[in-house]
């Protein structure tokens, strides 16, 4: 992991997530710490250095939900940048999330996640999700063919 800051950095965290469909119910975690404690979101986190992508996935999915998936597709990439009143870029965040079936494991809450669901398509309205997550899962559900 890197030592430089997350609040106004040189050059933008990469983010890695993984949009987990079994069968017609996608996963989604709760946060259990920041940033967005308390929301729900798709499970995942910062890459390593020396970590490529799809390895960055996996690990972040099985620390956050104790799930193991099959093949990854690359699914929707999205920059998320807070800028301060001054305009400077406050933080900024390059998102890549792939999309997967379940393959194995029982969904649990595990490192920075308080609680996980398997929500259906007419279900997600509840969990609040912001609308980047409502664009990824649409954008999963076709890079799986699951349209």
């Amino acid at each position: 992991m890197s030592n430089a800051p997350r609040e106004y950095p040189d050059r933008p965290w990469v983010g890695i997530g993984c949009i987990v469909f079994r069968e017609a119910a996608v996963l989604l975690v709760r946060r259990g710490k920041p940033p967005r404690i308390g929301q729900w979101s798709l499970p995942g986190g910062a890459q390593h250095v020396g970590e490529k992508a799809e390895e960055a996935a996996r690990r972040e999915l099985h620390e956050e939900t104790n799930i193991k998936v099959g093949t990854l597709a690359l699914a929707y990439v999205f920059d998320a940048i807070n800028q301060d009143e001054d305009g400077r870029a406050r933080y900024h965040y390059t998102i890549i999330d792939f999309a997967a079936h379940w393959l194995d494991g029982e969904a649990c809450a595990g490192d920075d996640v308080s609680e996980v669901a398997w929500a259906l398509p007419h279900e997600l309205e509840a969990y609040e999700l912001t609308e980047a997550a409502h664009e990824a899962i649409a954008a999963a559900r076709i890079a799986l063919g699951l349209l």
